[in-house]
């Protein structure tokens, strides 16, 4: 009978941490860009608790907020992936997670922070611009015709009605205190400061969020799993950059082929104006 080499012991596998990057506004903004969405990010999520050798989930966060549904919908699909597969979630704030940015951070079981990063600003805001004098100055007729005395609500080239700011007041009102539930029901005894310091809309650097309780600790994703897992442990990024040839295929399909041909001004118009609100939200915490 033939021998057959021995087969060396291999011994255990590395364990693995799924990583998932959180960079950028949440929701859409305009009618081009989507940042971060459920939609989007979907796949990955999915693909990133099914991993092998799976030890635990980590979350990259670098965001300023955005949308509270998309925050809402984000964080609820991870902490359902996260009982559902029995995986801890470590968030890992970076520049910031602040607003739905931090909403996001909730999700994980504990969160981590630079001591320069910026974290908070547990509340709602709504921004825009009145044009009332500027059509009145350059002589153009506003004409708006509604069938519904609340649909042309907050109507920029219209005069502001103290009842729809009101009922504007009304709406950020549900949604801070569907904020601050998330907050109370994730950080429970951990938090430390009295709720109208905690819910106020302000943001602190990671120490000073820390002494709150709004954080775990301070750390970096790498560093702080490898304490967890040991040196051997692998970081597996999932999501990130679309491959070669799906980013052609992206931008073939961008530029019309096979279809009629697009109004690239409007594009150029849309692109500029998400641009330009995307860069005002990141102002709002100094970056």
């Amino acid at each position: 009978m033939k021998d057959f080499p021995a087969i060396p012991f291999l011994g255990n596998p590395a364990p693995v941490v799924g990583v998932i990057r959180l960079d950028g506004v949440i929701g859409r903004m305009g009618p081009i860009y989507r940042g971060l969405t459920l939609a989007a990010l979907a796949d990955s999520l999915e693909r990133a608790f099914r991993l092998r050798h799976l030890k635990a989930v980590a979350l990259a966060i670098n965001s300023p907020g955005g949308s509270a549904v998309q925050s809402s919908l984000i964080a609820g699909r991870i902490r359902d992936l996260a009982d559902e597969h029995d995986v801890p979630v470590y968030a890992f704030a970076e520049d910031v997670a602040a607003s739905g940015g931090y909403w996001l951070a909730l999700a994980a079981d504990e969160i981590y922070a630079d001591g320069n990063s910026i974290i908070g600003s547990i509340g709602v805001v709504s921004s825009g611009f009145g044009f009332t004098e500027l059509i009145k100055r350059i002589g153009v007729e506003r004409r708006l015709h509604t069938a519904g005395d609340k649909k042309a609500m907050l109507d920029p080239f219209s005069p502001e009605k103290p009842a729809d700011v009101r009922h504007l007041k009304d709406l950020q009102k549900d949604i801070h205190e569907n904020f601050t539930a998330m907050v109370r029901d994730r950080r429970g005894d951990k938090l430390k400061a009295d709720d109208k310091k905690l819910f106020s809309g302000a943001f602190w650097t990671g120490p000073r969020a820390l002494e709150m309780g709004l954080i775990d600790g301070i750390g970096d994703l790498r560093s702080e799993m490898r304490l967890r897992f040991g040196e051997k442990v692998k970081l597996k990024l999932v999501g990130g950059r679309k491959p070669f040839w799906r980013r052609r295929l992206s931008l073939a399909q961008a530029s019309g082929m096979g279809h009629a041909p697009r109004d690239w001004s409007g594009d150029w118009a849309a692109r500029a104006l998400a641009a330009i609100e995307e860069r005002m939200i990141w102002n709002r915490f100094g970056l």
